[in-house]
């Protein structure tokens, strides 16, 4: 069985990150404008858990008359280029180092981030490639199965001797389904209480991500 992984919300929580890029942007902040680094920080969180990601930069700095486009590009930046601070659970890594070889890496987002991500968790040693969807054209991103296709043509493997396993069902399974994929839906992170529609969902669930193990 080849085992293939999603990142975000899979292997780790993603909130992490955003925190991690929001006290980023509140430190910038602070230096470039003035801005309690903490108080922004607050601000920030009650944000996001109020209204979600869309807007939070925007909103936050029209409330000190700092919303011009340059400003915002700066947060966006910042966010984004940051260096993560990070944290696998321990659980998760004894995984990833105990099953069969080879692992890869399949995630969607900005190659420059999510390289990021990586590099803070510290896992790219433990996979035989990681594919960041982004650098071959967003075109590719998931639901888009072409970094597995390279995968398949790598081992010289069925779709059905691999194994995804994901979270988000709007675009993790979809279409790995239909080739006869096996694909596993882990209920953790943003994306659990989803009710995903009719052929989008993973053909099996677990609620942690070691009960693949189990389910196999």
């Amino acid at each position: 069985m080849i085992y293939i992984f999603d990142l975000d919300d899979t292997l780790y929580d993603e909130r992490q990150y955003v925190e991690s890029g929001f006290r980023a942007v509140a430190n910038m902040a602070q230096q470039r404008w003035g801005l309690d680094s903490t108080q922004s920080f607050t601000r920030l969180i009650d944000l996001l858990d109020s209204q979600g990601r869309g807007r939070i930069f925007d909103d936050w700095l029209a409330a000190h008359s700092l919303a011009k486009k340059g400003n915002i590009q700066a947060c966006v930046r910042s966010y984004r280029l940051h260096k993560p601070s990070l944290k696998m659970p321990e659980a998760h890594l004894a995984l990833l180092n105990e099953l069969p070889k080879p692992l890869y890496l399949v995630t969607d987002g900005h190659k420059i981030v999510q390289q990021n991500k990586v590099d803070a968790l510290g896992i790219g040693p433990l996979f035989k490639r990681v594919f960041i969807t982004h650098r071959f054209g967003i075109q590719h991103a998931k639901p888009s199965t072409h970094c597995f296709e390279l995968i398949k043509k790598a081992e010289g493997c069925d779709w059905q001797d691999m194994l995804y396993i994901g979270d988000n069902p709007a675009k993790d399974f979809v279409n790995l389904n239909k080739l006869g994929m096996q694909t596993v839906r882990v209920m953790t992170g943003v994306h659990r209480h989803i009710i995903a529609n009719p052929g989008y969902d993973a053909t099996r669930h677990v609620v942690r991500l070691l009960d693949i193990i189990d389910e196999g």
